[in-house]
């Protein structure tokens, strides 16, 4: 859980989006909220983390969209994996392509990335914006 962290929050610094405020980390009220090292670990980046009641289907909805989005798009497509190794691999790869290359409708059929480099050029437009590709 470190380690996906520390890659998100190393991402958004190369992308010149750096962890701000009112960044809330979601998970469904895992282990990792009664882990000291973990929570210290958030606090520390300045990330806020949201944990729902159990069975709060509201709090869930956007993960778990995105938990099926990812079995459907990679983990059942491109089954059965030889190694857990493969399987981290791939996730890194459809993440990064999930963010930068696929289109979502919600968001005016663009990547993630352009649409958050559009808002903050619109939102932040006394602020230099760079963009690496």
């Amino acid at each position: 859980m470190l380690d996906a962290l520390d890659m998100a929050l190393w991402r958004r610094e190369r992308t010149g989006h750096p962890v701000g405020p009112g960044l809330i980390h979601h998970s469904d009220a895992g282990s990792q909220y009664t882990s000291f090292r973990f929570t210290t670990h958030l606090l520390a980046a300045g990330i806020d983390a949201s944990i729902g009641t159990v069975g709060d289907a509201l709090d869930n909805a956007l993960m778990e969209s995105q938990i099926g989005l990812y079995k459907t798009e990679l983990i059942k497509s491109r089954g059965p994996w030889r190694s857990l190794a493969d399987v981290e691999l791939a996730t890194a790869e459809w993440v990064a392509w999930f963010n930068s290359t696929r289109l979502h409708s919600a968001i005016g059929h663009l990547p993630p990335d352009e649409f958050e480099a559009i808002y903050y050029a619109q939102h932040h437009s006394n602020e230099a914006l760079a963009i690496s590709r």
